[in-house]
Parts: C-alpha cells; sequence; structure tokens
C-alpha cells in the first residue's frame, strides 16, 4: 500500500501587524500542496515527516499531529480526505523551522542530505519557494506548512 502526502501552506499576516497574541492574528490558507505538484518520492517525506523512515534521516518535523489553531479552509480540507479515521499522521512546520534546519545532513546510509532529496533543486522547490515569499511577506515565524498522509 502506498502513501500519499497532502497538506496546505497556511500564513498568519495579522501576528506581523498586531502581535501573535492579537485576536485577529489567525491562520489562513495560502495553498494546497497540491496545486504545488511536490510529488510523493518516500525518500522526502522520510527526510520531511518520517513517514516511511527506512533512510536513518533525522526528520524535520516528526508527529506533531494537527494543530488546534488552523485556519478554516485548512480545515474543511482536511475533512474531505476524511480526518483521524482515514488519515495516518499529521504534522507541521513553520519556515522559520525550515530555514533553520541543517539541510547538508546525512542520513543513516552516509549518501543523502535534506537538501538532495527535499532541497529547492527537487520537487519540493515550488513548496519552498510560497513559504519562502509569504515568509518574507508575514514573516518566517507566521508561515506553515501542515501535512497529512494517507
Amino acid at each position: 500500500m502506498s502513501t500519499e502526502v497532502s497538506g496546505m501552506i497556511e500564513c498568519r499576516p495579522g501576528a506581523r501587524l498586531w502581535g501573535p497574541d492579537d485576536e485577529d492574528s489567525v491562520w489562513h490558507a495560502a495553498i494546497d500542496l497540491f496545486l504545488l505538484n511536490n510529488g510523493n518520492a518516500y525518500v522526502a517525506l522520510a527526510c520531511l515527516f518520517g513517514i516511511r523512515n527506512y533512510f536513518g534521516f533525522h526528520p524535520l518535523a516528526e508527529g506533531r499531529g494537527f494543530p488546534g489553531d488552523v485556519s478554516e479552509g485548512l480545515r474543511i480540507e482536511y475533512a474531505a480526505y476524511g480526518g483521524p479515521p482515514d488519515v495516518h499522521g499529521t504534522t507541521w512546520i513553520t519556515w522559520a523551522e525550515l530555514v533553520a534546519a541543517d539541510w547538508q545532513e546525512i542520513d543513516g546510509s552516509g549518501t543523502r542530505s535534506p537538501e538532495s532529496v527535499a532541497g529547492d533543486k527537487t520537487a519540493w522547490g515550488p513548496v519552498w519557494s510560497v513559504m519562502r515569499t509569504l515568509g518574507e511577506l508575514h514573516g518566517a515565524d507566521h508561515v506553515r506548512l501542515v501535512a497529512w498522509f494517507h
């Protein structure tokens, strides 16, 4: 059985303007991963999210669950996949965390790095480009990717 990834990039524009604790600093759905055609390479899913991690990566965002403060758009999209009964794992990561990650760390086999399997020059490049742009506009801590697996 294969594992597919779905998800959405969100941003919180009000947080940069009024602070993250302001009542108007809510998350907004930005773009569905489906539109960015990020591929389904298991080595990238292992590196990023710890899914099928037979490669020995230290995943960047493994098993964090579904954020309680997601946008309404993301909540609707997630529910369309059946939610927890049909989804096998959910996690999230901010653009700030992605920027701070060690993209050169080698996996357990000694042959792959996050940069080589999920970096800007891979199928994940468009995802990072959108997150980078939103991070420049709204702040890196106020942009996140929420992903789920089915």
